[in-house]
C-alpha cells in the first residue's frame, strides 16, 4: 500500500525575521523612515544643526524676493509693539491671578502688537494674521534670525506630511508610506516649505481639513469633522476667504455629481461651526475696528480685483498652471500624471455606473468615492485659478497633495499588477532631467551662461543617466515596491548638491544678505541706508537685515509701493545702494556732496557707496 508523501513543514522564521516583520515594529520602522526623510527634505539647509564639532545642517540661504524678507520684518514689528504692550502694562499673556486687574493687563497684553500687522510702523493688510503669529511665536523661541521666519511653513508642511500618512494608514493601508514621502519629496513641496510665505499656511491646514471631512463623509463619525472646521479656520486665518470658496466649491461638486446633496446638510455640525467663528471672527472684527478700511482693501482689492485684473502685475498666460504643474510634481510627474488619469477613469466609471446604470449592469463597478473627490480636489484650484488675471505659481499649491496622494495609492494598487516598464522608463528619464538641470543650475548662476562648457554638460548627463537607469533597473529587478526609495536617492543628492555644496551661490545671486553682511563690516558705523532704483527684492531685503525702513532717493512710482516709503537724500552720512547701471546719475544727484566707492556686488550688478554728511 502506497502512502503519499507527506509535505515538509516549512521552517520556522528566525527570532529576527519575527522582529523585523512584527506590525508593531512594521510600524515604528515607517514611523521613523518618515519623520528622518521628511526632516531631511524640509529642514536640512533650512535650520541650523551641530552636534559637537560637527556642523551637519546651517541656513544656507538667506531671504530671498519681496516676500520674505517683508513678512519677516511684519512678524519682527508686530512682536516689538507686543512686547512693548505688555510692558506698558506690567503684564504677561497669561495672568498672574483672577483677579478682574490682572485679567484686563493680560487681555491688552495679548492684544498689543495681535491684531494689525505692521511694516515700518504703518498698517499692513493685504493678508490675514496665522504667518505673522506663528513667526512671532518662533521669534520669541529661536531669536530674530532669517531661518526661523521659515519655520511657519516648514513645520506646517511637516504636520501635513505626517497627517497624510496618518490619514492613508488608517483608510487606504499600504500605500500610505508612499502618499506621505512623495508629498514631502515634490519640488513644489520642499520648496514652498522653505518659504517665508503665506503660501504653505494655506495648503497645509487647507488638506487636512479636505481630508477630515472626506473621513467623516466615509465613516459618518462626527470627530472627523472637527478636521475640517478647525484646520479650516487655520486657512482662513492664513489667506482669507479664498479657503472657504474652495473647500466649499470641491465639496458641491462633489456631492453633487453623487447626488447626495443631503450631505450638505448633514455636515453642519454647531460644535465645529462655533469653533471656527470663535477662532475666526474676533481678529477679523477686531482688525476691522482698528482699521476701517480694511474689508474693502482686503476683500475687495487684494481677493476679487488681484483675481479679476492685472493690477499687480502677475499676468499669465491661460496654460501657465499646466507648466506649473509639471514642475511642481517633479520627480514623480510621469507617475502622478499617470495616477491622476487612473483616478478620473475610476471616477468617469462611477459617474457612469450612477447616470446609466442599465448599462452596466452585470460589470464590476469601483464603488470607492475617495478618488472621486480627490479627482476633483486636484483638478478644481487648478482651472479656477486659471482665470485668474493675475496668477503665482503659489496659488495651486492646494492642489498638489490630492496628487501626491493619488500617486501613493496608485503605486501601491500597480504592484498587483505586472509592472508597466514603458511608464517606469517615462518616470526614470524624468528624475534624471530634473537632476540635470539641478546640476548645471549653479554654472548659470556663476557665468550667467545658458548654455555651459561640453564637457560639463557630458558629465553632468552621465550622471543623470546613472539616476534614471538605476530607477528602472531597481525597478525591473525588484519591482514597483522600491521605487520610492530608489527616486529618493537623486532627490536627497540634488539637495545636497544645491544646499551644502552650492548654498552659497543662492545666498549670493538671490538673497540681500551676503550684501547686508559686508556692508556691515566695512561701514560699522554707518546706520542709515538709502537705495535707488534696485530690485524690490534687495530693496526689502536690505531692509530686514538692517532694520530699517524703505527710504529711496526718488519716488519709485509702482502699484506695490506706499506712499509711506521715506523719499529724498538725507542731510546725514548714509550708504547709497544703486545698481552698476545708474552710476552715471551719481554727479548729478550727489552735485554738493561728498561720496566714495565701498564695494562692487558683481553678483547682482549692484554697486555700494558710502556718502558724507551735508554741509
Amino acid at each position: 500500500m502506497s502512502t503519499s508523501p507527506q509535505t515538509e513543514p516549512a521552517p520556522k522564521p528566525g527570532w529576527l525575521s519575527r522582529v523585523a516583520y512584527h506590525a508593531g515594529t512594521t510600524a515604528t520602522r515607517e514611523l521613523l523612515v518618515l519623520c528622518s526623510l521628511t526632516a531631511l527634505l524640509l529642514f536640512y539647509g533650512l535650520v541650523p544643526l551641530r552636534v559637537g564639532h560637527l556642523q551637519i545642517s546651517r541656513p544656507e540661504m538667506g531671504l530671498v524676493g519681496a516676500d520674505e524678507p517683508r513678512y519677516a520684518q511684519i512678524a519682527a514689528e508686530m512682536l516689538e509693539a507686543h512686547s512693548q504692550g505688555c510692558h506698558a502694562v506690567h503684564a504677561r499673556v497669561i495672568p498672574r491671578s483672577l483677579r478682574a486687574a490682572d485679567l484686563r493687563s493680560s487681555a491688552k497684553c495679548l492684544e498689543a502688537g495681535f491684531v494689525t500687522p505692521i511694516l515700518y510702523g504703518h498698517p499692513w493688510l493685504e493678508k490675514p494674521a496665522l504667518y505673522y503669529w506663528r513667526t512671532m511665536s518662533f521669534f520669541k523661541e529661536f531669536g530674530m534670525y532669517d531661518w526661523v521666519a521659515r519655520l511657519p511653513s516648514s513645520t506646517g508642511a511637516f504636520a501635513m506630511v505626517f497627517l497624510i500618512f496618518l490619514h492613508m494608514r488608517r483608510f487606504r493601508p499600504g500605500g500610505h508610506l508612499d502618499a506621505a514621502l512623495i508629498t514631502a519629496s515634490a519640488i513644489a513641496i520642499v520648496a514652498f516649505a522653505r518659504g517665508a510665505s503665506t503660501d504653505m499656511q494655506l495648503a497645509a491646514p487647507f488638506a487636512i481639513g479636505m481630508l477630515g471631512w472626506y473621513a467623516w463623509y466615509e465613516t459618518g463619525k462626527k470627530f472627523w469633522l472637527f478636521d475640517l472646521y478647525f484646520f479650516g479656520a487655520l486657512a482662513v486665518l492664513a489667506k482669507g476667504p479664498v479657503a472657504i470658496f474652495l473647500g466649499g466649491s470641491i465639496i458641491i461638486l462633489f456631492v453633487g455629481l453623487r447626488r447626495e446633496w443631503q450631505v450638505l446638510r448633514r455636515m453642519f455640525w454647531w460644535p465645529g461651526l462655533l469653533l471656527f467663528l470663535v477662532l475666526v471672527l474676533p481678529w477679523y472684527i477686531a482688525v476691522q475696528l482698528r482699521n476701517p478700511n480694511f474689508w474693502h482693501f482686503f476683500l475687495f482689492e487684494q481677493n476679487l480685483e488681484r483675481f479679476a485684473s492685472n493690477r499687480y502685475q502677475h499676468h499669465q498666460n491661460p496654460f501657465f498652471y499646466v507648466l506649473v504643474l509639471l514642475v511642481a510634481l517633479m520627480p514623480w510627474t510621469v507617475i502622478s500624471l499617470r495616477a491622476l488619469w487612473d483616478a478620473f477613469q475610476t471616477a468617469r466609471a462611477e459617474w457612469r455606473v450612477r447616470y446609466l446604470p442599465s448599462r452596466y449592469l452585470g460589470h464590476p463597478r469601483p464603488g470607492d468615492a475617495f478618488p472621486e473627490f480627490l479627482v476633483l480636489w486636484a483638478v478644481f484650484p487648478i482651472l479656477f485659478f486659471s482665470f485668474s488675471g493675475s496668477k503665482l505659481p503659489g496659488y495651486i499649491l492646494p492642489a498638489i497633495p490630492p496628487i501626491t496622494i493619488l500617486t501613493g495609492d496608485y503605486i501601491f494598487r500597480a504592484r498587483r499588477r505586472p509592472t508597466s516598464m514603458p511608464t517606469v522608463i517615462a518616470h526614470g528619464v524624468t528624475a534624471g532631467a530634473m537632476a540635470f538641470v539641478l546640476m548645471l543650475s549653479p554654472q548659470y548662476m556663476i557665468f550667467q551662461k545658458l548654455v555651459p562648457p561640453a564637457r560639463t554638460i557630458a558629465l553632468t548627463a552621465g550622471i543623470a543617466a546613472i539616476f534614471a537607469l538605476t530607477i528602472v533597473f531597481t525597478v525591473r529587478r525588484f519591482g514597483l515596491r522600491y521605487l520610492r526609495s530608489a527616486t529618493l536617492v537623486p532627490v536627497v543628492a540634488m539637495l545636497f548638491w544645491l544646499l551644502h555644496t552650492n548654498g552659497w551661490l543662492l545666498d549670493a545671486n538671490y538673497s540681500a544678505r551676503p550684501l547686508a553682511q559686508e556692508i556691515a563690516r566695512r561701514a560699522p558705523g554707518v546706520n542709515l541706508l538709502v537705495t535707488h532704483h534696485i530690485r524690490r527684492d534687495m530693496d526689502y531685503g536690505l531692509c530686514f537685515y538692517r532694520q530699517q525702513p524703505l527710504r529711496h532717493y526718488l519716488p519709485q512710482p509702482s502699484v506695490t509701493e506706499k506712499q509711506w516709503v521715506i523719499t529724498g537724500i538725507p542731510n546725514e552720512e548714509h550708504i547709497l545702494v544703486l545698481r552698476e547701471d545708474d552710476l552715471q546719475a551719481l554727479p548729478k544727484l550727489l552735485s554738493n556732496r561728498t561720496y566714495e566707492p565701498l564695494l562692487i556686488n558683481e553678483w547682482q550688478g549692484l554697486a555700494v557707496y558710502r556718502v558724507g554728511p551735508l554741509k
